[in-house]
């Protein structure tokens, strides 16, 4: 036979599970009722998408150590800054596809950030862009005077590039001729990698030093 004192507990501990579990099904209701309130009441907005426009990259060809023009419609941002990452985006997922004259992976998530900066202001205390922040910047306007572009590449992507002189510089080379193309006010550009200099991209091209864009563009019929 079951103590009388048992018994009593038993039916108190019973009492309390069914007080609690009831307790606890009405918050999680309430909180499901909360958040169906908040999905009537927050405003339907169609995503943005930047309109498609012509561009211009540059497409190395470890063939012949060359640079090729390849025009392509893609959707380009209007903010400076969000328009040179995704011209170099392209360009870099290119360059991961299978069947890529460049082999180099990583793709266009290899593009960190682009920022845009006075070549003046740049030219006086150098490059310091705020990596912490969010690429694109608030000024959605054309800049006005040479701009010095500043293209933060992701550690991985340097650590997977292919090692060599050529290859390395038909990166850089291309890259900038890219934003060149795209951004003519982009009169320089200076890479680093997750926001820090780097001496070379992978053992042989020079990261530290400033490239003059419209160089890095090849006329016809030459090689950059």
């Amino acid at each position: 036979m079951i103590p009388r004192h048992q018994t009593v507990l038993f039916i108190v501990l019973l009492a309390t599970a069914i007080i609690m579990g009831t307790v606890l099904w009405r918050q999680l209701d309430r909180a499901h009722q909360r958040l169906l309130q908040g999905q009537d009441s927050a405003p339907t907005q169609a995503p943005q998408v930047a309109p498609a426009e012509q561009a211009t990259l540059f497409v190395a060809n470890d063939a012949d150590n060359s640079l090729l023009a390849r025009p392509l419609t893609l959707p380009l941002p209007q903010n400076p800054e969000a328009r040179g990452r995704a011209v170099l985006g392209k360009l870099l997922d290119l360059y991961a596809a299978p069947d890529a004259t460049h082999p180099v992976p990583g793709g266009a998530a290899s593009i960190a950030q682009v920022f845009m900066l006075p070549v003046h202001a740049a030219g006086a205390s150098g490059p310091s862009p705020n990596t912490s922040g969010s690429n694109g910047g608030s000024k959605n306007s054309a800049p006005a005077g040479p701009q010095l572009a500043v293209v933060n590449l992701t550690s991985a992507f340097a650590a997977s590039h292919p090692s060599g002189l050529e290859t390395e510089t038909l990166t850089v080379l291309s890259i900038c001729a890219t934003l060149h193309a795209n951004l003519p006010s982009v009169a320089q550009v200076r890479f680093l990698v997750d926001g820090q200099p780097r001496a070379t991209l992978a053992g042989h091209a020079d990261l530290t030093r400033t490239y003059l864009a419209a160089e890095a563009v090849p006329t016809e019929g030459t090689h950059p």
